[in-house]
């Protein structure tokens, strides 16, 4: 593996943990739910690009089906939780 490859996957992975850090913390502060449902979603899509570098750089299969599995977990949970925020229940 190249010197540049190494760094770019680096500062990939340096760059998304300070993304993920900024929307920890307007998870905490958000002034509305809306906000911090937001930030999750964001937090969990970062975390899923995260593994695909990491898929890429270590050529494993395995992060590719955990980023396959976080992506459909995450789009029921906010499929969920936007239903709960508009009417107050998520099953009917």
């Amino acid at each position: 593996m190249s010197n540049l490859f190494s760094l770019a996957v680096g500062a990939t992975l340096v760059l998304y943990a300070l993304a993920i850090l900024v929307a920890s913390l307007r998870l905490a502060r958000g002034p509305r739910a809306q906000d911090r449902v937001l930030a999750l979603d964001f937090i969990y899509v970062v975390a899923m690009l995260a593994l695909l570098v990491l898929a890429i750089r270590y050529d494993s299969s395995m992060y590719f089906e955990a980023a396959l599995l976080m992506a459909l977990f995450g789009f029921a949970s906010s499929a969920a939780m936007a239903k709960f925020l508009l009417r107050g229940e998520v099953i009917e």
